[in-house]
Protein backbone atom coordinates (compact mmCIF):
# COMPACT_ATOMS: atom_id res chain seq x y z
CA UNK A 1 0.00 0.00 0.00
CA UNK A 2 0.99 3.64 -0.31
CA UNK A 3 1.67 5.62 2.86
CA UNK A 4 3.38 8.78 4.01
CA UNK A 5 6.37 7.70 6.07
CA UNK A 6 8.15 9.77 8.71
CA UNK A 7 11.65 8.21 9.00
CA UNK A 8 12.86 10.76 11.55
CA UNK A 9 11.80 14.04 13.14
CA UNK A 10 12.30 17.19 11.16
CA UNK A 11 10.81 19.73 8.78
CA UNK A 12 7.77 18.91 6.59
CA UNK A 13 10.02 17.54 3.85
CA UNK A 14 10.88 14.49 5.99
CA UNK A 15 7.43 13.14 5.06
CA UNK A 16 7.87 10.70 2.18
CA UNK A 17 5.37 8.83 0.02
CA UNK A 18 6.42 5.17 -0.05
CA UNK A 19 5.11 1.73 -0.84
CA UNK A 20 4.97 -0.32 2.37
CA UNK A 21 3.41 -3.57 3.52
CA UNK A 22 -0.34 -3.47 4.24
CA UNK A 23 -0.90 -4.02 7.98
CA UNK A 24 -2.80 -7.09 9.13
CA UNK A 25 -5.05 -7.85 12.09
CA UNK A 26 -3.18 -9.40 15.02
CA UNK A 27 -5.71 -8.99 17.87
CA UNK A 28 -9.37 -9.98 18.02
CA UNK A 29 -10.57 -6.44 18.77
CA UNK A 30 -8.99 -4.84 15.70
CA UNK A 31 -10.40 -3.56 12.44
CA UNK A 32 -8.53 -3.26 9.17
CA UNK A 33 -9.79 -0.03 7.62
CA UNK A 34 -9.40 1.12 4.03
CA UNK A 35 -8.72 4.80 4.70
CA UNK A 36 -10.53 7.21 2.39
CA UNK A 37 -9.51 10.44 4.13
CA UNK A 38 -7.23 11.55 6.96
CA UNK A 39 -7.61 14.71 8.99
CA UNK A 40 -4.47 16.81 9.51
CA UNK A 41 -4.07 18.38 12.96
CA UNK A 42 -1.51 20.62 14.69
CA UNK A 43 -0.49 17.65 16.84
CA UNK A 44 0.67 15.91 13.65
CA UNK A 45 3.06 18.76 12.90
CA UNK A 46 4.41 18.71 16.46
CA UNK A 47 5.01 14.96 16.35
CA UNK A 48 6.75 15.35 13.00
CA UNK A 49 8.95 18.17 14.28
CA UNK A 50 9.78 16.79 17.74
CA UNK A 51 9.34 13.03 17.49
CA UNK A 52 6.51 10.61 18.24
CA UNK A 53 5.43 9.04 21.53
CA UNK A 54 6.93 5.69 20.46
CA UNK A 55 10.36 6.49 19.03
CA UNK A 56 11.46 2.86 19.30
CA UNK A 57 8.91 1.96 16.61
CA UNK A 58 10.14 4.38 13.94
CA UNK A 59 9.61 4.94 11.06
CA UNK A 60 6.07 6.15 11.71
CA UNK A 61 2.87 6.87 9.83
CA UNK A 62 1.22 10.01 11.21
CA UNK A 63 -2.45 10.99 11.21
CA UNK A 64 -4.78 10.58 14.21
CA UNK A 65 -8.08 11.21 12.42
CA UNK A 66 -9.48 8.85 9.83
CA UNK A 67 -12.59 7.87 7.93
CA UNK A 68 -13.04 4.92 5.65
CA UNK A 69 -14.48 1.46 5.04
CA UNK A 70 -14.01 -1.63 7.21
CA UNK A 71 -12.05 -4.16 5.17
CA UNK A 72 -11.76 -6.96 7.76
CA UNK A 73 -12.53 -7.54 11.44
CA UNK A 74 -10.96 -9.51 14.28
CA UNK A 75 -12.83 -12.43 15.82
CA UNK A 76 -13.80 -10.43 18.93
CA UNK A 77 -15.29 -7.45 17.06
CA UNK A 78 -19.03 -7.13 17.68
CA UNK A 79 -20.14 -3.73 16.35
CA UNK A 80 -18.74 -3.72 12.83
CA UNK A 81 -18.47 -5.88 9.75
CA UNK A 82 -16.71 -5.52 6.40
CA UNK A 83 -18.24 -2.77 4.29
CA UNK A 84 -19.23 -0.51 7.21
CA UNK A 85 -18.34 3.17 6.88
CA UNK A 86 -16.54 4.43 10.00
CA UNK A 87 -14.73 7.38 11.53
CA UNK A 88 -12.40 7.56 14.52
CA UNK A 89 -9.43 9.19 16.20
CA UNK A 90 -6.87 6.43 16.60
CA UNK A 91 -3.22 5.94 15.71
CA UNK A 92 -0.74 8.39 14.27
CA UNK A 93 1.28 8.64 17.49
CA UNK A 94 4.11 6.39 16.35
CA UNK A 95 2.83 2.87 17.01
CA UNK A 96 3.49 0.41 14.22
CA UNK A 97 0.56 -0.65 11.98
CA UNK A 98 -1.34 2.55 12.87
CA UNK A 99 -1.61 6.02 11.38
CA UNK A 100 -4.01 7.36 8.78
CA UNK A 101 -1.70 8.92 6.19
CA UNK A 102 -2.01 5.58 4.42
CA UNK A 103 -4.32 3.48 2.25
CA UNK A 104 -4.96 1.01 5.11
CA UNK A 105 -4.63 1.11 8.88
CA UNK A 106 -5.39 -0.97 11.97
CA UNK A 107 -7.88 0.52 14.45
CA UNK A 108 -9.03 -0.72 17.87
CA UNK A 109 -12.82 -1.25 17.74
CA UNK A 110 -13.28 0.64 21.04
CA UNK A 111 -12.41 3.96 19.35
CA UNK A 112 -14.60 3.59 16.28
CA UNK A 113 -18.05 4.96 15.44
CA UNK A 114 -20.24 4.61 12.38
CA UNK A 115 -19.67 7.50 9.98
CA UNK A 116 -22.52 10.02 9.75
CA UNK A 117 -24.31 9.32 6.48
CA UNK A 118 -24.63 13.03 5.71
CA UNK A 119 -20.86 13.62 5.83
CA UNK A 120 -18.37 12.97 3.07
CA UNK A 121 -15.29 10.95 3.99
CA UNK A 122 -13.28 14.18 4.10
CA UNK A 123 -15.71 15.88 6.46
CA UNK A 124 -15.86 12.78 8.67
CA UNK A 125 -12.07 12.50 8.82
CA UNK A 126 -11.86 16.13 9.95
CA UNK A 127 -14.24 15.59 12.87
CA UNK A 128 -13.12 13.16 15.62
CA UNK A 129 -10.14 14.86 17.25
CA UNK A 130 -11.72 18.31 17.32
CA UNK A 131 -15.13 17.06 18.49
CA UNK A 132 -13.69 14.95 21.30
CA UNK A 133 -11.28 17.70 22.37
CA UNK A 134 -14.03 20.34 22.46
CA UNK A 135 -16.46 18.00 24.23
CA UNK A 136 -14.00 17.02 26.94
CA UNK A 137 -12.97 20.64 27.53
CA UNK A 138 -16.52 21.99 27.71
CA UNK A 139 -18.34 19.14 29.44
CA UNK A 140 -15.77 16.91 31.19
CA UNK A 141 -13.07 19.34 32.36
CA UNK A 142 -15.62 22.16 32.83
CA UNK A 143 -19.40 22.45 32.81
CA UNK A 144 -21.00 24.37 29.96
CA UNK A 145 -24.69 24.58 30.88
CA UNK A 146 -27.72 26.54 29.66
CA UNK A 147 -27.25 30.25 30.29
CA UNK A 148 -23.55 30.06 31.09
CA UNK A 149 -21.18 32.54 29.43
CA UNK A 150 -18.35 30.85 27.56
CA UNK A 151 -15.24 32.33 25.93
CA UNK A 152 -13.66 30.26 23.17
CA UNK A 153 -10.35 31.44 21.77
CA UNK A 154 -9.63 31.05 18.03
CA UNK A 155 -13.22 30.17 17.23
CA UNK A 156 -12.58 29.80 13.50
CA UNK A 157 -10.00 27.04 14.00
CA UNK A 158 -10.52 23.30 13.99
CA UNK A 159 -11.17 22.83 17.71
CA UNK A 160 -12.66 26.31 18.10
CA UNK A 161 -15.36 25.93 15.48
CA UNK A 162 -16.44 22.61 16.99
CA UNK A 163 -16.45 24.12 20.50
CA UNK A 164 -18.68 27.04 19.50
CA UNK A 165 -21.30 24.67 18.15
CA UNK A 166 -21.17 22.28 21.11
CA UNK A 167 -21.47 25.16 23.56
CA UNK A 168 -24.48 26.52 21.67
CA UNK A 169 -26.11 23.07 21.65
CA UNK A 170 -25.64 23.07 25.45
CA UNK A 171 -27.51 26.38 25.66
CA UNK A 172 -24.54 28.59 26.54
CA UNK A 173 -23.86 32.13 25.37
CA UNK A 174 -20.62 32.15 23.41
CA UNK A 175 -17.95 34.80 22.89
CA UNK A 176 -15.01 34.04 20.64
CA UNK A 177 -11.81 35.65 19.42
CA UNK A 178 -10.90 35.89 15.74
CA UNK A 179 -8.42 37.85 13.61
CA UNK A 180 -10.20 38.85 10.39
CA UNK A 181 -13.52 39.84 8.84
CA UNK A 182 -13.67 36.48 7.03
CA UNK A 183 -13.32 34.63 10.32
CA UNK A 184 -15.86 36.92 11.99
CA UNK A 185 -18.42 36.04 9.31
CA UNK A 186 -17.60 32.35 9.70
CA UNK A 187 -18.10 32.22 13.49
CA UNK A 188 -21.25 34.34 13.23
CA UNK A 189 -22.64 31.58 11.02
CA UNK A 190 -21.87 29.07 13.79
CA UNK A 191 -23.96 31.04 16.29
CA UNK A 192 -21.32 33.00 18.23
CA UNK A 193 -23.00 35.70 20.32
CA UNK A 194 -20.00 37.99 20.83
CA UNK A 195 -17.20 38.21 18.27
CA UNK A 196 -13.91 39.88 19.23
CA UNK A 197 -11.17 40.75 16.74
CA UNK A 198 -8.22 40.51 19.11
CA UNK A 199 -6.06 42.53 16.70
CA UNK A 200 -8.36 45.51 17.05
CA UNK A 201 -9.80 45.10 20.56
CA UNK A 202 -8.62 44.17 24.05
CA UNK A 203 -10.46 40.90 24.57
CA UNK A 204 -10.17 41.19 28.36
CA UNK A 205 -12.02 44.50 28.39
CA UNK A 206 -14.65 43.35 25.92
CA UNK A 207 -15.31 40.14 27.86
CA UNK A 208 -15.63 41.91 31.20
CA UNK A 209 -18.11 44.36 29.68
CA UNK A 210 -20.05 41.50 28.03
CA UNK A 211 -20.13 39.56 31.30
CA UNK A 212 -21.27 42.52 33.43
CA UNK A 213 -17.85 42.97 34.97
CA UNK A 214 -17.74 39.51 36.52
CA UNK A 215 -16.01 37.51 33.80
CA UNK A 216 -17.13 34.39 31.94
CA UNK A 217 -18.15 31.17 33.60
CA UNK A 218 -15.85 29.15 31.35
CA UNK A 219 -12.91 30.06 29.12
CA UNK A 220 -11.46 27.61 26.61
CA UNK A 221 -7.90 28.40 25.49
CA UNK A 222 -6.87 26.83 22.17
CA UNK A 223 -3.96 29.24 21.60
CA UNK A 224 -1.69 29.01 24.62
CA UNK A 225 1.20 31.22 25.69
CA UNK A 226 0.28 34.81 26.54
CA UNK A 227 -3.35 34.16 25.62
CA UNK A 228 -3.67 31.75 28.54
CA UNK A 229 -2.20 34.26 30.98
CA UNK A 230 -4.33 37.15 29.71
CA UNK A 231 -7.47 35.03 29.98
CA UNK A 232 -7.20 34.50 33.75
CA UNK A 233 -8.66 37.93 34.67
CA UNK A 234 -11.50 37.40 32.17
CA UNK A 235 -12.91 34.43 34.14
CA UNK A 236 -15.32 34.96 37.04
CA UNK A 237 -14.59 33.87 40.60
CA UNK A 238 -14.96 30.08 40.93
CA UNK A 239 -15.03 29.81 37.13
CA UNK A 240 -13.22 27.41 34.80
CA UNK A 241 -10.25 27.92 32.49
CA UNK A 242 -9.39 24.98 30.25
CA UNK A 243 -6.37 24.89 27.94
CA UNK A 244 -5.18 22.41 25.31
CA UNK A 245 -1.64 23.82 25.39
CA UNK A 246 1.21 23.61 27.86
CA UNK A 247 0.70 26.20 30.61
CA UNK A 248 3.45 28.88 30.38
CA UNK A 249 6.18 28.33 32.94
CA UNK A 250 6.16 32.00 33.96
CA UNK A 251 2.40 32.15 34.65
CA UNK A 252 1.52 34.39 37.60
CA UNK A 253 -1.03 32.34 39.55
CA UNK A 254 -1.98 35.00 42.11
CA UNK A 255 -5.24 36.11 40.45
CA UNK A 256 -6.27 32.54 39.65
CA UNK A 257 -5.70 31.51 43.27
CA UNK A 258 -7.40 34.57 44.74
CA UNK A 259 -10.50 33.98 42.61
CA UNK A 260 -10.55 30.21 43.13
CA UNK A 261 -10.39 29.44 39.43
CA UNK A 262 -10.40 25.82 38.38
CA UNK A 263 -7.58 25.36 35.86
CA UNK A 264 -7.80 22.25 33.68
CA UNK A 265 -5.67 20.79 30.92
CA UNK A 266 -7.18 18.85 28.06
CA UNK A 267 -5.40 16.21 25.98
CA UNK A 268 -7.80 13.85 24.24
CA UNK A 269 -4.95 11.54 23.21
CA UNK A 270 -4.37 10.30 26.78
CA UNK A 271 -6.41 7.05 26.43
CA UNK A 272 -4.26 6.01 23.46
CA UNK A 273 -0.97 7.02 25.03
CA UNK A 274 -1.47 5.18 28.32
CA UNK A 275 -3.97 2.51 27.19
CA UNK A 276 -7.21 3.48 28.95
CA UNK A 277 -10.08 1.30 27.71
CA UNK A 278 -12.64 3.38 29.57
CA UNK A 279 -11.35 6.50 27.85
CA UNK A 280 -11.67 4.84 24.45
CA UNK A 281 -15.28 3.91 25.13
CA UNK A 282 -16.00 7.47 26.25
CA UNK A 283 -14.58 8.79 22.98
CA UNK A 284 -16.82 6.42 21.05
CA UNK A 285 -19.88 7.63 23.01
CA UNK A 286 -18.94 11.24 22.21
CA UNK A 287 -18.71 10.49 18.49
CA UNK A 288 -22.00 8.60 18.55
CA UNK A 289 -23.79 11.56 20.17
CA UNK A 290 -22.15 14.01 17.79
CA UNK A 291 -23.27 11.82 14.89
CA UNK A 292 -26.88 12.34 16.00
CA UNK A 293 -26.41 16.12 16.10
CA UNK A 294 -24.69 16.08 12.71
CA UNK A 295 -27.56 14.12 11.16
CA UNK A 296 -30.05 16.53 12.75
CA UNK A 297 -28.20 19.50 11.22
CA UNK A 298 -27.15 20.97 14.58
CA UNK A 299 -23.44 20.36 14.09
CA UNK A 300 -21.27 20.92 11.03
CA UNK A 301 -17.62 20.25 10.27
CA UNK A 302 -15.83 22.76 8.06
CA UNK A 303 -13.11 21.53 5.72
CA UNK A 304 -11.22 24.48 4.28
CA UNK A 305 -8.99 22.51 1.93
CA UNK A 306 -8.40 18.96 0.72
CA UNK A 307 -5.12 17.68 -0.68
CA UNK A 308 -4.04 14.32 -2.09
CA UNK A 309 -2.07 11.99 0.18
CA UNK A 310 1.13 12.80 -1.70
CA UNK A 311 0.91 16.42 -0.50
CA UNK A 312 1.03 15.69 3.23
CA UNK A 313 4.12 17.89 3.59
CA UNK A 314 2.23 20.79 2.03
CA UNK A 315 -0.65 20.24 4.48
CA UNK A 316 1.83 20.49 7.36
CA UNK A 317 3.27 23.70 5.94
CA UNK A 318 -0.19 25.27 5.73
CA UNK A 319 -1.01 24.39 9.33
CA UNK A 320 2.30 25.75 10.58
CA UNK A 321 1.63 29.03 8.78
CA UNK A 322 -1.42 29.47 11.04
CA UNK A 323 -4.66 31.28 10.35
CA UNK A 324 -6.55 28.22 9.16
CA UNK A 325 -10.35 28.22 9.11
CA UNK A 326 -11.67 24.77 10.01
CA UNK A 327 -9.61 21.76 8.94
CA UNK A 328 -7.30 20.44 6.22
CA UNK A 329 -7.84 16.86 5.02
CA UNK A 330 -5.81 14.41 2.94
CA UNK A 331 -7.94 12.48 0.46
CA UNK A 332 -6.86 8.93 -0.34
CA UNK A 333 -8.05 7.31 -3.56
Amino acid sequence: MQAIIMPQAGAPDVLQLREIETPSISNGNELLVRVRAAGVNPVDTKLRANGTYFLEQMPAVLGCDGAGIVEAVGDEVTRFEPGDEVYYCYGGLGKSRTGNYAEFTIVDEAYVAHKPESLSYSEAAAAPLVLITAWEALFDRAHAVPGSKVLIHAGAGGVGHAAIQLAKIAGAEVATTISSKEKADFVAGLGADKIINYREEDFQAVILDWADGAGVDLAFDTVGGETFTKTIPAVRCYGDLVTILQVPADTDWKTARLENLRISQELMLTPQIIGMKGGAQHHCRILSQCTEWIEEGQLKIHVSQTLPLSEAARAHELIEQGGMIGKIVLEIA
